[in-house]
């Protein structure tokens, strides 16, 4: 099939780029699916195509309070000349799905979209911007910008730290006044595609060549072992070329996906 749809369906693209059934892969279906797992895997972690941006909502329960107030959920002693300290970590996690990959945010907890008279955003709009037609925004603007830089230096934003590897988004806030129970936290994250729901993954002309090349190593990689061997007809293996080529075709595929399709990386000043 020309255009892959399934991971099998990729698999036989990637083996006939490589000559089969013309020609024998010496490659075993289990490593196969190793080196698709791979180009899978830093296909997500690279390209932006693999990704996507999008909010999930959690809400927090009962036991999650209990838990994320906890003190002392883990403890450990760290001894160096005959000195013992004991050092505690706070159980301030919520779990996220395993397909999360980073979480860039988390939205504010303000009352923003709740405005009562004694605001001063209400009296702005009041007093200040009642017709649109004749009152010019740009002071407006200004304003709101102002009172959102205030808000920015005098409430900040909560702190947060996440490790994709334990699946652990901790929260340094106060959890015992800042949330209550059956609120909703809502975080910004990027989130990898499941290729078995967006079928459509397999068929990146990107990810279809790596899958190819991958291949080809391991065909190399796997020939390498009996070089120099004469088979019938007098054809020699030269499995080490092989492994060479494709490891050259590797290298130029993830410069090209570092250089032209990853995601630059956000950069913090302060």
């Amino acid at each position: 099939m020309a255009t892959p749809s399934t991971r099998e369906t990729l698999k036989q693209y990637a083996l006939r780029s490589l000559g089969k059934p013309v020609i024998e892969i010496n490659v075993d279906n289990d490593q196969l699916e190793d080196r698709l797992d791979e180009s899978l895997q830093f296909y997500a972690q690279h390209h932006y195509d693999g990704i996507r941006r999008t909010y999930l909502k959690y809400k927090l329960t009962e036991e999650d309070k209990t838990r994320l107030k906890a003190s002392i959920p883990s403890t450990e002693v760290a001894t160096k000349n005959g000195v013992s300290s004991t050092w505690y970590e706070a159980n301030n996690y919520i779990v996220v799905p395993e397909t999360v990959i980073s979480v860039v945010n988390i939205l504010p907890f303000s009352d923003k979209a709740n405005l009562n008279m004694f605001d001063v955003r209400y009296q702005l709009r009041l007093n200040d911007l009642y017709d649109f037609a004749s009152t010019s925004i740009i002071n407006y603007d200004m304003v709101l910008r102002h009172l959102d830089f205030l808000d920015m230096i005098l409430v900040g934003m909560k702190p947060l730290r996440f490790q994709q590897h334990d699946n652990r988004l901790y929260i340094d806030m106060d959890w015992t006044n800042d949330m209550q129970v059956n609120e909703y936290l809502v975080i910004e994250c990027y989130r990898r595609l499941d290729p078995n729901t967006y079928t459509d993954v397999y068929n990146d002309i990107w990810l279809k060549r790596y899958v190819t090349s991958q291949f080809k190593r391991q065909w190399g990689s796997n020939l390498s072992k009996f070089g120099g061997v004469t088979m019938l007809g007098g054809v020699t293996l030269n499995g080490a070329k092989i492994f060479d080529e494709a490891q050259t075709e590797i290298d130029k595929l993830e410069k090209e996906i570092r250089d032209s399709y990853e995601i630059a990386p956000t950069f913090m000043i302060g």
